[in-house]
Parts: C-alpha cells; structure tokens; sequence
C-alpha cells in the first residue's frame, strides 16, 4: 500500500503529462503531492520532515511553473531537492557530527556506528548523484526526455534501496534462537 502512495503523485503526472502536456501535468502533480501527503498524515499521524520539505517544494516549484508558463522551474526541483538533501546530510555528519539517518531511523534499526556512518555517506553521495543527472538532463534533453527520465529514473532509487538492504542486513541482530 505504502509503495502505491509513494509512486502515486510521479504516475498521474506522467498520465497527466502525455494527454495535456506539462502545465496540467504539473498542476496534477501538485494536487497529487497534496493527497499523498494528507493519505500519509492519516495512517502515520505526521509528516516526517523529508515529506514536508518536498511538499513545500513541489507546491513552490510548480506554482513557479505555472504562474510563470515555464517548465524550467518543475524540471529543476529535483536537482533543488536532492541537493539540499547532500548537503543537509553531509554538514550534519562532518560539522555538526550528527547522523540524521541514525536520528531518523535508529530506533527502529540497531547498527554499529561505522556502519551508521557509511549509509550516511552513501546517502550523501546518491542524493548528489540525483541531483546532478536531472541536472544534466533538464541542461541537455527536451522536456519529453526529462519527464521519460522522471519516470524510467525510478530504477536508480529502488536499485539504491535495494543496495542498501543487502548491505545492512548482515549488521542487523535477529532474535537468538533458544538452546
């Protein structure tokens, strides 16, 4: 269920998108991002902060978008978003000396530290990865390009957390079984 919430905003845009083009696209996505967030808030009972800063975003950008009739500003959230994300991330571990990832998911996840710091990194890292090829694709394709790349760009997440998930489960302790 919670995978059909997460993709749902990006689908409808995409429908959106190929029938009326980029200004209705945008406006469904925004409408969407809304109704995502509310379905969120009703079954969590809150909004982490990475939901409400890409809320904030998506209703920023695309209200640019379409007040402004230019695609350009809808194109380049991602880049914004993912930067901002690399960045927050790398001056919390290496000037604050905080892990946000331990913050935000230690209680539901005990690991070593060094194993912390390493999905820390590999956050930093992925996060600018994204930034940079939307970046490189808003620069250097057509507006059809970009929202193929939106679509089809999902694999480098999933590919991602799956990555993950190989590399913590090894450091994640089961229950013993009894002698």
């Amino acid at each position: 269920m919670k995978i059909l919430i997460d993709f749902f905003p990006i689908l409808l845009f995409f429908g959106a998108y190929k029938f009326y083009g980029i200004y209705v696209g945008t406006a469904v996505l925004m409408a969407a991002t809304v109704v995502q967030m509310g379905l969120i808030y009703a079954i969590d009972r809150r909004l982490q902060t990475m939901h409400k800063v890409t809320l904030v975003l998506i209703l920023l950008f695309g209200t640019l978008t379409l007040v402004l009739q230019d695609d350009r500003f809808i194109k380049w959230k991602p880049t914004v978003l993912y930067g901002a994300m690399a960045l927050a991330l790398a001056v919390a571990v290496w000037v604050m000396k905080k892990n946000f990832l331990k913050m935000l998911l230690g209680s539901q996840l005990t690991l070593p530290e060094g194993v912390w710091h390493r999905l820390n990194v590999a956050w930093i890292v992925y996060c600018a990865f994204m930034s940079a090829i939307n970046a490189y694709v808003v620069v250097n394709f057509s507006t059809e390009a970009w929202v193929d790349f939106k679509l089809w760009g999902y694999a480098f997440p999933l590919v991602f957390l799956v990555g993950q998930g190989i590399y913590v489960a090894p450091h994640i302790k089961g229950d013993e079984p009894a002698a």
